[in-house]
């Protein structure tokens, strides 16, 4: 199974990151955690990107807060897919993370999901490694299922308790 580059531009970003591990664990999905700058160790990320193919990788999650180059200069340096989570900072509330993010050149995706959703930037990972796994897929859709019946049982108690 290929592995999931957790990427991110500095530690303090390690508290969001920490759901994106939860994550790929849950679906056994093997993944590496490292604190690359896109501004002050561009040299190591761009390394990283151009090798991590190679080193088996099959898609990278990048976050950064602020100007949030992190996710573009990976995406610039790989074809993998590159999944950016924009991180909420002091200043803007994540909105400049996001936008940095999100707004990348033609030519150069960056799939950009909600400010701090590292889990989700992990499932998608997980979604885009499970296209060439089948038991990857099939927890996939066990944990939607298991999803659905925790919202109809809550469904059901709140039918219960206001509609008689």
């Amino acid at each position: 199974m290929k592995k999931v580059g957790i990427v991110m531009g500095s530690d303090s970003d390690l508290p969001v990151l920490e759901k994106a591990a939860e994550t790929l664990k849950k679906f056994g999905v093997p993944f590496e955690m490292h604190v690359y700058s896109a501004h002050r160790t561009p040299a190591e990320a761009k390394a990283f990107a151009e090798n991590a193919a190679k080193n088996g990788f099959g898609a990278i999650i990048a976050a950064a807060g602020k100007a949030a180059h992190l996710a573009g200069s990976l995406a610039a340096n790989t074809v993998l897919p590159v999944i950016g989570v924009p991180v909420k900072s002091s200043t803007l509330d994540g909105l400049d993370a996001l936008l940095s993010t999100v707004q990348m050149p033609s030519g150069i995706p960056v799939a950009t999901v909600a400010i701090d959703g590292a889990e989700n930037a992990a499932l998608l990972a997980v979604q885009i490694l499970a296209v060439s796994d089948g038991e990857l897929y099939k927890k996939l859709e066990e944990s939607r299922a298991a999803a659905a019946r925790k919202v109809l049982e809550k469904n059901r108690a709140v039918e219960e308790k206001f509609n008689g």
